[in-house]
């Protein structure tokens, strides 16, 4: 792995959502009563420090698309893995239904352990930007942030993950999840971009997914018109299923 590109890269973000939200693309014509289709309901699950807000800009297209959209309940994805993945099967769970799981770098790392997990509950499965085969496949800036979290952790600070998490029982399962194979019923892609300057992308091609590759930020992949073109494809054939 080479690591994740120049910093300056992610100031691209704001141009990619001014092409987004002028893009017909994100805005699907309204829908007839009566004549609504039935969509696979989705569960977003955000990145490292972000929460279920900056998946807002997705969930709102979701929704106009005619999918039931639900968000993790996760505030800033600085927890421990395993035991977010106990509260991510609880909602998981509560759908009652195969849904569509995307989730954006940290988040698609949980996403992905959560689809290992249950594969009859998963209709798709697609992360941006998310370093499954190496978590910590991050930036220098990045990874001096996980430190000091995991620091604060270390000294009992709840709701932060601690350096145990890396190596110790709490994270398990999940470290072996994220090396099984995902269900072959299912469509999974694994969205990266050269020019991320947050992860490495070679930490996101996962050999279990189809990948795809955007010109675009690390943080605008969950705004970027490229990602929403794919996401059309993955959507229709998750409802093939």
């Amino acid at each position: 792995m080479t690591g994740p590109a120049p910093l300056q890269h992610e100031l691209r973000f704001w141009p990619e959502l001014g092409r987004l939200l002028t893009d017909p693309l994100y805005w699907p014509p309204s829908q007839t009563h009566g004549q609504e289709r039935v969509r696979r309901p989705a569960l977003l699950i955000p990145g490292f420090l972000a929460g279920d807000a900056s998946l807002t800009v997705l969930a709102g297209w979701l929704r106009r698309r005619g999918h039931a959209v639900r968000t993790s309940g996760i505030r800033l994805n600085v927890g421990c893995s395993g035991r977010d993945l106990e509260r991510l099967d609880t909602v998981l769970e509560a759908f009652g239904e195969p849904v569509v799981l995307i989730g954006q770098s940290r988040g698609g790392i949980l996403a992905r352990a959560l689809a290992a997990r249950h594969p009859d509950a998963v209709a798709a499965l697609v992360t941006l930007g998310a370093p499954v085969l190496d978590p910590l496949a991050v930036s220098p800036h990045v990874l001096r942030t996980v430190r000091s979290v995991a620091f604060l952790g270390d000294l009992g600070v709840r709701g932060l993950f601690s350096t145990e998490c890396r190596d110790g029982a709490c994270c398990s399962e999940f470290r072996s999840l994220l090396r099984k194979p995902l269900s072959p019923g299912a469509p999974a892609l694994a969205v990266y971009s050269r020019t991320d300057a947050i992860v490495d992308w070679h930490a996101c091609l996962d050999p279990h997914a189809e990948s795809f590759e955007i010109d675009g930020s690390h943080c605008g992949m969950a705004v970027n018109a490229q990602v929403y073109c794919e996401l059309e494809r993955v959507l229709a054939r998750s409802e093939q299923g």
